[in-house]
């Protein structure tokens, strides 16, 4: 089989999921079909015209950029099945009802394309019986592929075979999912409910068992269960909530339908927990329904209590003690946990155990290996460390023996033992799952690696798991110079990467000193400069911290001479010989930001939250950013018929003024963060690859520096204009005073000062209006008290 080439994407059914699958395709330029069935009243088309309507309200958006919604294309079932036959991926994504789908299948076949992947996005279903209703020349292109909800956020897909599904097909539909949609692919075997669902749902069912069992809370479950315990933030039943009760109902009930006593030992746990059925009973199915576990009633949080059948206040918090255990090293941490004596502790002994005899059980007939399992839990639930990872890194063998012990006490769920593999064989030898030759496949008994497709050499640092001593970005390729603040360094020798190292990347005189270091070496030897680090963090911005005690020796003077070398820094990075590129993942805000605009080139993840956010802490930007604003507006105009240059000022003045981010690259593109001419990166792991061979080519084309230009300005009319506009809203009470002067101030700087409209001024002659508006802010008493209480408390104030 040639390369996959997914030229159009038709996705059968726009309920939740469907309409979700589909927009975050259109998010990764894919085109797409969204079918469902003929309305019965008004235009046959209505069911997806609602759902795409719908998408356009949901928080956190489906959409990297709401407009997009436009881009997907509408069908039904009766007029529309033909467009199939254009389409090289269908995915199917109707309600979980094994009849429904088969008889969908029977509908669709004469139309799908002799080349084309069938997928059923299911949750559970049996992949090899939903094949069955299929012809046989389709039956070795079908195959399971299950998406998270949501999809464009969550990181999991899970993709599953049928006995007739051909490898190429599902190679190929791994590395379209991996590269394309930007997500982590993991196989699982074809058993209920797949592995992450199969694993998490018994894991929820089981806490929600203990919960009865140690008579807690679930405001203090959801605050035990959650950051503090490696988890995601929202904890158990907040995590519920936001799934759908009747979501979770229904993978519960796949459990309950397709297994049995006798083919899984936990399944008297499986019940459905009677909280949970009052719930359904009382139609409140969790965030859908704005009542769940949880209910919101104006700025008050409340409860549900199933002895009242009503809601009561909540916020519980756990006890600080076992927030302060559950900081220890894994092993010291799950003996406490063990031996506490409080109920919320051998609370969390218990869920943590139930986890790891859970997983050890069942990884045979669920997964391939035990990677797998951890990754599952990562990607699909929001662990920091999957439970096989816990269990190694708290140490094999002693684990195991307290799990065992707690089995043949009767404190488990159930009285299946370990299986022999854990306690003796390669698994005991080397103290876990998971080794650098790879991970346990309990029915080969080896250790199997990662597997190797041409998709994942696009991946320098792929996620790994504790034990497989993959290479570390921190340490790999060859170092040049590297210091507390930064990091020089080359994995090819052609391209240079700098990698900022301090808290958040902040942007220090250590930050400073070595970018200009790195421009410098770059020049010299390399082909490019790539500024990239390994994390969520690209930059939160300049060092505040570090720059306060400046401010207090040297006073304001002391700040402009900071500020003047990053500024310098930056033109220094625009003007390089060589292509310079920001490789951008999470946060640039403020300084980052400016480090991202100043570079040649960007290349950002498609989850990069791109802005200006110095008014938040009552600044305004100094290192270039509204100097790079004013450029831009020069810029567009001079691509326009028009001579007046404000109107092209209003998106980044008003982005500045009110502290705007991007929430996603698209976004950030659409605000004048990113270009065109940018690169987005739906895979976070390929961001480095991607940006190292955009510096090649822009090296190999011949690259030279755009020229030094004069342009023009809005001048002393721009300014007095968008002031105006700025007293409405102050006297109006919709900014304070304060906001009212950074504003003005952000206005002067953008409109280049007390000049006639169309002045031709230089980058220099704005940063100096840049600094000078920094610097008067710094000593303002306003300004001190936002910048103290984002430090103190790491939240805006409003003054």
């Amino acid at each position: 089989m040639s390369r996959f080439n997914v030229r159009k994407v038709a996705v059968l059914g726009a309920g939740v999921m469907g309409a979700q699958i589909a927009a975050h395709l259109v998010n990764v330029k894919v085109p797409v079909v969204l079918f469902d069935l003929p309305a019965k009243e008004g235009p046959k088309n209505g069911i997806v015209t609602r759902a795409i309507d719908g998408l356009k309200k949901l928080k956190p958006s489906p959409l990297g950029v709401v407009d997009d919604a436009a881009l997907i294309q509408q069908a039904n079932y009766e007029e529309h099945l033909e467009q199939l036959r254009g389409c090289d991926l269908i995915i199917e994504a109707i309600a979980e009802r094994m009849d429904w789908k088969l008889d969908l299948y029977k509908k669709i076949a004469p139309f799908v394309a002799p080349h084309a992947i069938l997928a059923s996005n299911t949750s559970g279903l049996s992949i090899t019986k939903l094949s069955e209703a299929l012809p046989e020349e389709m039956k070795h292109r079908f195959c399971g592929i299950h998406f998270f909800n949501p999809p464009r956020y969550m990181a999991l897909v899970e993709l599953i075979n049928t006995p007739a599904t051909e490898a190429v097909y599902l190679d190929a539909l791994e590395a379209f999912v991996t590269s394309n949609l930007g997500k982590g692919v993991v196989r699982a075997k074809d058993s209920p409910n797949f592995i992450a669902n199969r694993v998490g749902i018994a894991g929820m069912l089981a806490t929600m068992k203990e919960v009865e069992n140690f008579g807690l809370t679930y405001d203090v479950v959801d605050d035990l269960t959650g950051k503090k315990l490696g988890r995601a933030s929202s904890g158990t039943f907040r995590t519920a909530d936001v799934v759908g009760l009747d979501t979770m109902t229904h993978v519960i009930k796949t459990l309950q339908d397709t297994l049995s006593i006798e083919t899984d030992p936990f399944y008297a746990s499986f019940a459905t927990p009677a909280v949970l059925q009052t719930l359904l009973d009382m139609g409140n199915l969790g965030q859908k329904t704005k009542a769940g576990f949880f209910k919101k009633v104006g700025r008050d949080v409340l409860r549900f209590d199933l002895k009242s059948k009503d809601y009561v206040p909540a916020g519980q918090k756990a006890d600080e003690v076992y927030g302060r255990m559950l900081k220890k090293p894994a092993a010291e941490r799950l003996k406490l946990l063990r031996n506490a004596e409080g109920a919320q502790g051998q609370f969390l002994w218990a869920i943590l155990r139930n986890s790891f005899h859970y997983a050890a059980v069942h990884l045979a007939s669920i997964a391939d290996n035990a990677r797998d399992v951890d990754f599952c839990m990562r990607w699909g639930f929001g662990m920091k460390q999957g439970p096989f990872e816990l269990w190694q890194e708290a140490g094999w063998l002693e684990v195991a023996k307290m799990i065992q012990e707690d089995i043949d006490a009767g404190k488990a769920l159930c009285k299946a033992p370990l299986p022999d593999w854990v306690f003796k064989g390669p698994v005991a030898e080397a103290g876990g799952v998971h080794t650098p030759q790879g991970s346990w496949n309990p029915t080969t008994g080896t250790f199997v690696p990662v597997r190797q497709l041409p998709v994942y050499a696009r991946q320098h640092f792929p996620e790994s798991v504790l034990g497989a001593n993959a290479a570390s970005a921190a340490t790999a390729g060859k170092t040049l110079q590297e210091d507390e603040s930064i990091r020089l360094w080359t994995l090819d020798g052609d391209v240079l990467i700098a990698s900022i190292k301090t808290k958040m990347h902040a942007i220090g005189g250590g930050v400073i000193e070595g970018l200009s270091q790195a421009i410098t070496l770059a020049e010299k030897d390399y082909q490019g400069l790539v500024i990239w680090s390994p994390d969520e963090m690209f930059s939160a911005g300049a060092d505040l911290q570090s720059m306060l005690p400046g401010f207090m020796m040297g006073g304001v003077k002391a700040i402009d001479g900071a500020a003047h070398e990053l500024q310098k820094v930056m033109l220094k990075l625009r003007y390089a010989s060589v292509p310079t590129v920001a490789a951008i993942r999470g946060l640039a805000l403020g300084g980052g930001c400016e480090m991202a605009v100043y570079s040649g080139k960007r290349v950002a993840a498609m989850e990069s939250y791109i802005g200006l956010v110095e008014v938040g802490v009552g600044l305004v930007p100094g290192a270039g950013g509204l100097t790079y604003i004013a450029r831009r507006a020069a810029e567009n105009m001079a691509l326009s018929t028009s001579k007046d240059v404000l109107p092209f000022l209003t998106e980044g003045f008003t982005c500045a003024a009110m502290a705007k981010v991007g929430t996603s690259a698209l976004e950030s593109r659409k605000l004048g963060y990113l270009l065109e001419s940018d690169v987005v990166v739906p895979h976070k792991d390929e961001l480095l690859f991607v940006a190292i061979n955009e510096a090649k080519a822009l090296f190999a084309s011949g690259y030279r520096a755009p020229h030094k230009r004069l342009f023009p300005v809005a001048g002393r009319s721009g300014i007095a204009t968008i002031k105006a506009q700025l007293v409405n809203m102050r006297d109006g009470g919709f900014i304070s005073a304060h906001d009212f002067h950074i504003a003005g101030l952000i206005a002067e700087v953008v409109c280049g000062g007390a000049v006639d409209a169309g002045t031709l001024v230089t980058e220099e002659y704005l940063m100096a209006m840049e600094r000078k508006a920094f610097c008067s802010l710094l000593t303002h008493p306003k300004t001190q008290e936002r910048i103290m209480g984002m430090m103190s408390t790491g939240k805006p104030v409003r003054n």
